[in-house]
């Protein structure tokens, strides 16, 4: 009877599933916007708390200041970021033609290398790296415009914004109405927990774009590469997409010194600086400053970038990691879920470690026993 019974239940758990994804597909429109006011509300708190208690403002207006500071800046960022773009996209036609040069002569090379024919393959049509340059330089501001497609909606971003830093301490009140079984001090506890990761997650996250776009910087101006201060934070910047972002950072500057610079090496030099640099991003640096405040490991990490990312596009990319800490923190403090908390988190260094030591020591005290004897 039990069994009867069981399969029902999951059978209805795994619909109920497929509705919620489903759902939160269909409503990307309504709720990308609620996640980035949520996160842009954790970033602007501390200033509107500061408004607050040293200036002595009203709330309301604490929170106009605020939101207009924190808007300012950003819009002063993509500004500089639009026209250095558009600068680079103009020179087009100049890194393009500089580019087929080198394809050319690449192309000249292998074939006086190997004795194989290669006008076909210069003045053919089937693969002309002019045109191909020239038609795709001009959608690298098409994918930055598209990748900060959460900033599209510039009016209900704010008004999301506005209602949760003015409205915080009423939204806790609905907490503590929702949550009746529990103790307000125990919703307190969990608010200020997803409190403190948001906000330590997003800190640790602009320290290693600092950190990245120093060492990035510094490595273009030792290459002699054009904008360097530009494509260094740029590429720093691009962190805010994991994996994808680094890639398109690296490939801009690499554009340049392949159309400036009279040897291929600086080209390969800057990816493989670049790449160098995000190895110690991603396995010294990041670990290093956030790693102990948002505990969670990295198979998880990966896998709901790439859940996130296929449930919202690049937009589900940047808000995955804060949204699976706050779900790992509900997890861990919520009865019968504590074992998701637990699979999410970093594993202790006894459950990584190999049984090859403990049974050699095994080995060698049957040896020694059986040598006594």
């Amino acid at each position: 009877m039990t069994f009867k019974t069981t399969i029902p239940n999951r059978a209805l758990g795994l619909l109920a599933i497929i509705a919620i994804v489903f759902s939160l597909y269909v409503l990307k429109p309504l709720i990308m916007p609620l996640l980035f006011a949520m996160i842009l509300g954790v970033m602007i708190f501390p200033v509107q708390r500061f408004f607050e208690r040293r200036w002595r403002c009203n709330r309301i207006f604490a929170t106009i200041f605020s939101i207009i500071l924190i808007f300012s800046i950003t819009a002063i960022l993509f500004s500089i970021i639009f026209v250095q773009l558009q600068g680079f996209v103009n020179s087009g036609e100049n890194y393009s033609t500089r580019i087929s040069e080198l394809y050319e002569n690449l192309i000249t090379y292998i074939g006086d290398a190997f004795n194989i024919s290669n006008s076909s393959v210069i003045n053919g049509n089937e693969l002309n790296m002019k045109k191909l340059l020239r038609g795709n330089l001009g959608k690298v501001t098409v994918f930055v415009t598209e990748s900060g497609s959460f900033m599209s909606d510039l009016v209900l971003v704010p008004i999301y914004l506005f209602f949760f830093l003015y409205y915080r301490r009423f939204f806790r009140v609905f907490a503590y109405k929702v949550f009746k079984s529990k103790s307000q001090s125990f919703v307190n506890m969990m608010i200020r927990k997803i409190y403190n990761v948001q906000k330590n997650y997003l800190a640790g996250l602009l320290k290693v774009m600092l950190i990245v776009g120093v060492l990035n910087t510094i490595t273009l101006l030792v290459l002699g590469i054009e904008n360097a201060f530009f494509f260094g934070f740029f590429a720093a910047i691009l962190l805010l997409i994991p994996y994808i972002g680094v890639i398109i950072g690296a490939l801009l500057p690499t554009v340049v010194a392949l159309a400036t610079k009279d040897s291929i090496w600086y080209a390969f030099a800057v990816m493989g600086v670049f790449g160098l640099i995000q190895f110690l991003e991603g396995n010294f640096i990041t670990p290093k400053i956030t790693g102990s405040k948002v505990s969670m490991n990295s198979f998880v990490a990966i896998l709901s970038l790439i859940a996130f990312a296929m449930l919202w596009g690049i937009s589900g990319m940047i808000v995955a990691l804060p949204i699976t800490a706050s779900l790992k923190i509900i997890f861990d403090n919520t009865p019968g879920y504590e074992a998701y908390g637990f699979v999410m988190g970093e594993p202790v260094d006894a459950l990584l470690q190999s049984k090859a030591k403990q049974r050699l020591k095994v080995w060698k005290a049957l040896r020694q026993k059986k040598s006594v004897t």
